[in-house]
């Protein structure tokens, strides 16, 4: 057997389990994009349901709330990314909520094309490995009749 093609066999393995772990990475990210357009979808349609007076419950951290009084839903803040907040209407923020909805989507689109790209490249590359399989195989039996006529 070939020394040659069984390095360009390991190549190619490894190129592949590269591939493979940065797919893995990209699945994660989706993963995470889908639970922050979630956040977003909960928190327009608190926008959309909550009053004036409505009872809440509000997160402190470390999984601790307070009940508090909503006392102005005209009056909502919002993260604009950044360290950086602004006071909005119920409107406004719910039209800010969505567009970071939309940026949201467009980040998971993208992704899915990189990850569309990396099967893309792992099929070549699984080609490539088979190639060199059915190389080194023909030179095994080669050498073997070679040997034989000797």
């Amino acid at each position: 057997m070939s020394m040659q093609g069984s390095g360009q066999l390991q190549q190619l393995q490894e190129e592949m389990q590269a591939l493979e772990a940065r797919r893995e990475e990209l699945e994660s990210d989706i993963e995470s994009l889908q639970a922050e357009k979630q956040e977003i979808d909960e928190a327009i349609e608190g926008l959309d349901t909550l009053e004036t007076g409505s009872v809440v419950h509000v997160p402190l951290g470390g999984d601790a709330y307070v009940r508090a009084t909503v006392e102005d839903m005209d009056e909502v803040v919002v993260g604009l990314g950044g360290g950086y907040a602004a006071e909005e209407t119920r409107d406004e923020a719910t039209e800010t909520l969505e567009s970071k909805k939309d940026t949201v989507d467009e980040r998971i689109e993208s992704v899915r094309e990189d990850i569309a790209e990396l099967d893309e490249q792992e099929k070549r590359l699984e080609q490539e490995a088979q190639q060199a399989q059915q190389q080194m195989m023909q030179q095994a039996v080669q050498q073997q009749q070679q040997q034989e006529d000797q």
